[in-house]
């Protein structure tokens, strides 16, 4: 008896859950829809932008200073926003994926249990109780969600250690040459040449921050250039020898599946690269009719990977998270490594074409 009412108990839960999460879901849709229309407005918006400071840029010398730096920072404005705008997009995007998954695992248990009364009933196929089943999909959105905030956490740490402490570097030099300038202007240039040269290294370090964060060329040009353009760039800002070779057609695919692939790759040859410390690596994209399926092969130190695949992605390397974010794209990733002999790991995920 006890055992019937606590499955009773189970059964008016998810029904509750499957309500909320079906009202979470229409929500999110309108969302999606208003972000997408200002994403669209923004980019109009850039686009006439990028097209004035062309204008500017071939009359520079006879354009007042006043105007020049009111067209860079309406164009710098407009381009943050859109950034912003298109990182939110996408959020709501996968937001959405992984509630469309729970809401079909709620509404195909609540079909089993509305067929049979009692929990002996419950389709034994599986090996699995749907308490169980509920705790597994609770697991993973909890291992989203804490992938999400050590993704976070790291960003943090990146923009203070990086941008805000170059900034602070900045005004202090600035002080010192204003003050220079009275008493010592030879040696108040030499200060400006040296700041000048650390704020066109700082400029370079934050469009590759920018670029590893979101490329925005991933939403214009596709997967394929945006990993070409990355390894191209994380063999320029790494001690790395990278190369990529593309087979099959190259075409543009469905954006949730660009934006999975390009981040499984880079944080598959970051994961090389930072806990493998790989000198090389190869990156192989093969987009086929049915599927699309990228290899990513290093020379690092290796792993054991029944060892990692147990481990939380804000503890280990993010492989489980990973593999999570993967088959939620009705996917599989395999990885093949040895210590001290490098790792290849190779995923695929269908495109439904």
């Amino acid at each position: 008896m006890a055992e019937e009412n606590a499955f009773q108990q189970l059964h008016e839960d998810i029904q509750d859950a499957y309500i909320e999460t079906q009202r979470d879901l229409k929500e999110i849709d309108v969302l999606i829809k208003q972000s997408a229309a200002e994403v669209e407005r923004l980019a109009q918006r850039n686009a006439q932008a990028t097209s004035q400071t062309r204008q500017m840029t071939a009359n520079y010398d006879t354009q007042p200073r006043d105007y020049i730096r009111e067209v860079y920072e309406a164009q710098i404005d407009v381009q943050q926003r859109l950034f912003t705008m298109r990182g939110q997009l996408e959020k709501l995007q996968s937001s959405q994926r992984y509630l469309e998954r729970l809401f079909d695992f709620q509404r195909r248990y609540l079909e089993v249990s509305g067929n049979n009364e009692s929990p002996s009933s419950v389709d034994t196929a599986s090996n699995e109780s749907p308490a169980r089943g509920s705790s597994n999909e609770q697991s993973t959105i909890i291992r989203i969600i804490q992938t999400e905030e050590a993704a976070k956490k790291n960003l943090v740490r990146e923009m203070h250690d990086g941008p805000a402490s170059s900034l602070s570097n900045f005004i202090l030099q600035a002080e010192i040459c204003q003050r220079l300038f009275d008493v010592n202007p030879d040696t108040a240039r030499d200060e400006l040449n040296t700041l000048k040269a650390a704020a066109a290294s700082t400029f370079n370090n934050i469009k590759n921050f920018i670029f590893d964060l979101r490329p925005m060329m991933l939403d214009d040009l596709g997967v394929v250039p945006t990993v070409r353009r990355y390894t191209e760039a994380f063999q320029e800002n790494n001690d790395t020898s990278t190369s990529f070779a593309i087979t099959g057609v190259e075409r543009r695919l469905a954006s949730h599946i660009e934006v999975t692939v390009f981040r499984s790759i880079q944080e598959l040859m970051n994961n090389a690269l930072n806990h493998g410390h790989a000198t090389q690596i190869q990156v192989s994209l093969d987009v086929g009719g049915e599927r699309v399926t990228a290899v990513v092969e290093d020379n690092g130190r290796g792993f054991n990977v029944d060892e990692i695949w147990d481990k939380d992605a804000s503890e280990g390397i993010g492989l489980s998270s990973l593999r999570e974010r993967v088959s939620l794209l009705d996917g599989e990733i395999t990885i093949q490594s040895t210590s001290g002999q490098g790792t290849k790991a190779e995923f695929f995920i269908p495109t439904g074409s």
